[in-house]
C-alpha cells in the first residue's frame, strides 16, 4: 500500500507542535490538576475510579475530547464494550475530525466483534490525513495514520522510519509514538530492536508501566530473568497491569505452573471478566489438562464479544506449539487464517508448525506468502533465507532416516550418522516397545545461526546441541561449535530418545520428564555419555538446590547461568533414574503410555508410580544419598574463597596440612606441583585422589595432571594406562583421544589406533588426523578397503601432506589391480614431482600394464 500525504505531513510538524501541546495539556478543555488525577488512577490501575473521575468530569460538563477518550480506554480496558461505545458515539458527533477518538474506537469496535465498521474508521483516518494533511501534521496523528496504515497493508518499515521515527523526531516526548515503534517490532519478531525502543523509551518515561511491559516482550524469548524483572517493575507502577500479567501468566504455563497461570488469570479476568487473552490462556490450560469441556467454554468465553477474533486461536496455537503440540498448534492456526486469512501472525505460526512436523512443501510455501504479504516480519525472512541454505544440503537416506548436511560433511560421516541413527532406534525401539513407522528427518547445520533459524524462527538462540520435535531433529553440527565440539553421537542419541517418548506420548509429556529420560538413556548406552555426579552438583545437592519434581520444568527457563541449566538436565535424569530404581522401567513406560491418552502428568504418576509428593520425598533421599556417597574417604569441606584464591599461600598451605584427605586441597597442591613441574611428587596427591574417586571426569581431574606428571617423567606407558582410563569416562576429550592415537601407533597397537580414531570422529570427523590414522591402522592390519575409504576421506580435508596420501592409496589400489591407482600416483606426482617412491610405483604400474598388453 502507498501512504499518501506522507511528504506533506511531514512538512509543517514543527509549525503544529504548539497545538499539539496545547492539545495534550487540556488546556481549555476543563481542570489539568483534574486530569492528570484521572490519569493517575488509570496509570495506577484503578480503572473503576478512574472512570468515575472521567464520567463526573462529563456529568459536570466538562468540555474537551481527552476525558472522553479516557473513559473510553477505561471502559474498554473493563471490558464495558457496550458503556465504550456509547462514549465512542458521543466522542465523534461532538469531535468528528478526531483521529483519536476513530483510533480507539477502532479498537472498541473490533472488540465488539464489528469488524466492518471498525476496519472503516481506520480507513477514515488515512481518508482525512490524505485530503486534510496541513490539519494532521503533528507528532500524535502521524502515529495514529501509521497505525491505520499498517492495518491497510501498508510497508512496516516505511511507516516506521517516516512515521514513528519522524513523530519522534519531531517530539522526543511524543509517548504514543515510542509505543506504536516498540509494538510494531515486537509484532515483526524484531525483539531486538523492540528491546532497543523500550528501554530508550523509559530513559523519558521511567515509571511508566506500558515501557516496562513492552521491555518484558522484548526479552521473553531470550531472556526469562530481564522479562521477570521488567514485569515486576511493571506491576510495581500498576498492579493490574493486564499485558504484564497475561505475560506471567504465559511464563508460568511454559513452566508447568497451571494453578500459578490460574491465578494469574483470574487477576486479569477481576479487571476484565471477558477478556479474550485470558480465557485464550485459559483454554491452552485445559487443553495441557486434557479437559476437553474446560477447552470449549473457555474459547467460548474468548470469542464472546469478537467471534471472529483470530487472536485467539492464534494465541491457543502457539502456546500449544510451544509445548510441542504442533499437530494441534496448526489446527488452531488454520481456525484462525479462516476467521481472517491475512493475519500474518498465525501464518507464519502455522509455517513454522508444519516444518516441525516435517510437512515441508506446505510450511515453506507459508513463509513466502507473509514474506511477500510482510518483508518485514523476520522469521520469515530467515525461513526463507534458510531455505537457500538447506537446498545446498546432500540428503543422506535409508528407509528409516532423511539427514540433511553439507555435502562435504555428508561424504565424511553421513553414512556414521545413519549407522548410529539405526543402532538407537533398534536399542531405544525396544526397549520402550515403539518403533516409528515414518521417517525421521535429521537435519545438522554447520552454521549456528541456521540451526537456530531451523528451530527457533530467530537467529541468536545458544546453549542448544540439538533439539527434537517429534519427527524432526534439529542439530548443531561439529562445524558450527567451532573450537570446541562436543560429541555428536550421544546428541543424536539424546535426541533419538525424545522421538521415542515423544512419540509414545503425542508430544504431551513434561519437559523435565523428557530431558531426564533422554539423559539417562545416555548413560544407559555409553558411561562416557551422558551428565554424572560431578564434585559441583554434589555441592548444590547438599546446599539444598534440587528443584521439587513439579516445578523441575520451569528451571529450564529461567536458569540464570549454564551450571543452572546443567543441573536442571542432570537433576531431572536423576529423577527418572530413582524412578527407574525405585519403581521399574515398565510402571514408567505405563506413564508415558498414560500420558500418549491425555492423562496428566500427576494423575499418571500417582497412578503406576506414586503421588507426586512421595515421589518428591523418595527423590530427595536418593539424591542426597547419590551425593553422600560419592568418594565417602574424600573430605569435601571447601577452605574459603580468601584461602582457595591463593593457592600458593601460607594460609592455603596450613589449611591443606590440616586436612590432607581434602578434595580441594589435593587438587589444588597436585596442580601446584605439576606446574612446578615436580611430577614425582605430584603423583602422591594425584594417586590418592583417583583411588578415592576412580569416576571423576571433571575438566581439573586428576587423571589429567597424573598424565601429564607421567609424560614429564617419560613413562609413556603408565601415561597411556592413566588416558586410557579417563578415555572411557569423557565422550569430549578429543585431546586425550589424540594422544593415545599417537602413543599407540609409535607402539604400532593398530586395534588401540582404531579404538582411540573412532572415539575421535564421534567428536570432531572434520579433521584430517584422526582420518589418517585410522587409515594406516587399517593399511597395517591388512584391511584394504577400509584403509582405501579412509584415505579418502583424508584427501577431502586438505591435508597437509597431500602427495603421501594419494601415494599410499594408489599402492593399496594396486594390490587389487585397481586401474583408479594410476590416477592416485600421478596426483601423488603432480603434489611432489621429485617423490621416489611415487615414481618407482608408477613405472611398475606402466610395467605391468605393458607386460599385460604384450601378453597374447
Amino acid at each position: 500500500m502507498c501512504i499518501y500525504g506522507i511528504q506533506d505531513i511531514r512538512r509543517g510538524l514543527a509549525a503544529s507542535l504548539g497545538v499539539f501541546a496545547f492539545l495534550l495539556c487540556g488546556a481549555g478543555l476543563g481542570s489539568a490538576a483534574d486530569l492528570d488525577a484521572a490519569r493517575r488512577e488509570l496509570n495506577a490501575g484503578n480503572y473503576a475510579h478512574g472512570a468515575r473521575l472521567c464520567q463526573q468530569a462529563l456529568d459536570e460538563k466538562e468540555p474537551g475530547e481527552t476525558w472522553r477518550l479516557l473513559l473510553a480506554e477505561a471502559c474498554l480496558i473493563q471490558g464495558r464494550l457496550t458503556e465504550a461505545r456509547a462514549v465512542l458515539t458521543a466522542g465523534l458527533e461532538r469531535y468528528p475530525s478526531s483521529l483519536r477518538m476513530r483510533w480507539l474506537g477502532h479498537e472498541i469496535l473490533q472488540q465488539s466483534g464489528q469488524s466492518q465498521p471498525a476496519e472503516s474508521l481506520a480507513t477514515e483516518i488515512i481518508t482525512l490525513c490524505n485530503s486534510r494533511p496541513y490539519a494532521y501534521r503533528d507528532p500524535v496523528s502521524l502515529v495514529l495514520l501509521g497505525q491505520a496504515a499498517l492495518l491497510r497493508g501498508a510497508d512496516p518499515r516505511q511507516v516506521l522510519e517516516k512515521l514513528f521515527d519522524q513523530a519522534k523526531r519531531a517530539d522526543p516526548d511524543c509517548r504514543d509514538a515510542w509505543l506504536a515503534s516498540g509494538e510494531l517490532a515486537l509484532t515483526k519478531h524484531d525483539f531486538e530492536l523492540a528491546a532497543k525502543i523500550y528501554r530508550e523509551g523509559l530513559a523519558r518515561f521511567p515509571n511508566d508501566p506500558d515501557f516496562h511491559g513492552g521491555l518484558a516482550k522484548a526479552y521473553f524469548p531470550s531472556d526469562r530473568q530481564a522479562m521477570l524483572k521488567s514485569v515486576a517493575d511493571a506491576l510495581r507502577g500498576n498492579p493490574h497491569h493486564l499485558p504484564s500479567l497475561l505475560l506471567l501468566a504465559d511464563h508460568a504455563i511454559d513452566g508447568e505452573r497451571y494453578a500459578a497461570a490460574d491465578e494469574l488469570l483470574d487477576r486479569v479476568l477481576a479487571v476484565n471478566p471477558e477478556q479474550p487473552e485470558a480465557w485464550a490462556y485459559r483454554a491452552v490450560i485445559r487443553t495441557l489438562k486434557n479437559d476437553a469441556p474446560g477447552v470449549d467454554e473457555a474459547r467460548r468465553h474468548a470469542l464472546k464479544n469478537w467471534p471472529a477474533n483470530p487472536r485467539v486461536d492464534h494465541l491457543i496455537g502457539r502456546k500449544l506449539s510451544q509445548k510441542y503440540r504442533f499437530a494441534e498448534g496448526s489446527e488452531s492456526q488454520r481456525r484462525a487464517l479462516r476467521f481472517d486469512p491475512g493475519y500474518w501472525p498465525a501464518m507464519i505460526q502455522l509455517a513454522q508448525d508444519l516444518l516441525r512436523l516435517g510437512q515441508e512443501p506446505e510450511g515453506w510455501q507459508l513463509a513466502s506468502r507473509v514474506h511477500e504479504g510482510d518483508a518485514y516480519d523476520v522469521v520469515a525472512f530467515n525461513l526463507l533465507t534458510l531455505k537457500d541454505t538447506l537446498a545446498q544440503y546432500a540428503a543422506v537416506t535409508n528407509a528409516d532416516f532423511i539427514v540433511r548436511m553439507k555435502p562435504a560433511e555428508a561424504g565424511l560421516y553421513g553414512q556414521r550418522v545413519l549407522q548410529l541413527l539405526a543402532r538407537a532406534k533398534t536399542t531405544l525401539g525396544a526397549k520402550y516397545g515403539l518403533r516409528p513407522t515414518a521417517p525421521t528427518t535429521v537435519e545438522i547445520f554447520a552454521e549456528p545461526k541456521d540451526f537456530a533459524v531451523r528451530t527457533f524462527g530467530l537467529p541468536g538462540e545458544s546453549g542448544y546441541l540439538g533439539v527434537c520435535f517429534g519427527s524432526v531433529i534439529t542439530a548443531n553440527g561439529p562445524a558450527a561449535q567451532q573450537a570446541h565440539p562436543s560429541n555428536w553421537e550421544t546428541m543424536l542419541w539424546h535426541e533419538f530418545a525424545h522421538v521415542i517418548t515423544l512419540q509414545m506420548t503425542h508430544n504431551k509429556m513434561p519437559r523435565w520428564l523428557s530431558e531426564g529420560i533422554s539423559v539417562f538413556e545416555e548413560r544407559q548406552a555409553n558411561p562416557a555419555w551422558g551428565q554424572r555426579l560431578t564434585p559441583r552438583f554434589r555441592e548444590m545437592i547438599l546446599e539444598d538446590k534440587l528443584t521439587p519434581v513439579g516445578n523441575l520444568s520451569a528451571v529450564f527457563l529461567t536458569a540464570t547461568n549454564a551450571l543452572d541449566l546443567q543441573f536442571a538436565y542432570f537433576e531431572s535424569s536423576l529423577v527418572v533414574e530413582f524412578l527407574v530404581n525405585r519403581y521399574g522401567l515398565e510402571a514408567l513406560k505405563k506413564v508415558l503410555q498414560d500420558l500418549g491418552q491425555g492423562r496428566e502428568v500427576n494423575q499418571a504418576l500417582e497412578a503406576h508410580l506414586a503421588p507426586l509428593p512421595q515421589i518428591d520425598q523418595g527423590f530427595q533421599a536418593f539424591a542426597l544419598e547419590s551425593a553422600q556417597k560419592l568418594a565417602p574417604s574424600l573430605d569435601w569441606r571447601k577452605p574459603a574463597p580468601a584461602i582457595l584464591a591463593d593457592p600458593h599461600s601460607e594460609a592455603f598451605e596450613n589449611w591443606a596440612r590440616l586436612h590432607p584427605h581434602n578434595y580441594w586441597a589435593l587438587t589444588v597442591q597436585a596442580r601446584n606441583l605439576v606446574n612446578a613441574r615436580q611430577f614425582k611428587a605430584a603423583q602422591g596427591p594425584l594417586n590418592l585422589l583417583i583411588e578415592a574417586y576412580p569416576e571423576d571426569s571433571s575438566p581439573e581431574n586428576a587423571y589429567r595432571m597424573l598424565a601429564e606428571a607421567y609424560r614429564g617423567l617419560n613413562e609413556t606407558q603408565l601415561e597411556q594406562q592413566t588416558l586410557a582410563k579417563l578415555a572411557t569416562l569423557d565422550s569430549d576429550a578429543m585431546d586425550v583421544y589424540l594422544r593415545l592415537i599417537e602413543l599407540a601407533a609409535a607402539a604400532k597397537d593398530w586395534p588401540e589406533v582404531l579404538r582411540n580414531t573412532d572415539r575421535c570422529l564421534a567428536v570432531n570427523p572434520l579433521v584430517a588426523p584422526p582420518h589418517r590414522f585410522q587409515a594406516l591402522a587399517h593399511e597395517s592390519l591388512g584391511q584394504r578397503d577400509e584403509a582405501v575409504e579412509s584415505y579418502r576421506l583424508v584427501l577431502r580435508l586438505d591435508p597437509t601432506d597431500p602427495a603421501e596420501v594419494h601415494y599410499r592409496l594408489a599402492r593399496l589400489l594396486r594390490q587389487k589391480d585397481d586401474p583408479a591407482a594410476k590416477r592416485e600416483v600421478l596426483q601423488a606426482l603432480e603434489e611432489a614431482p621429485r617423490y621416489r617412491d611415487a615414481l618407482r610405483l608408477l613405472l611398475e604400474i606402466e610395467g605391468r600394464a605393458g607386460a599385460q598388453a604384450r601378453q597374447p
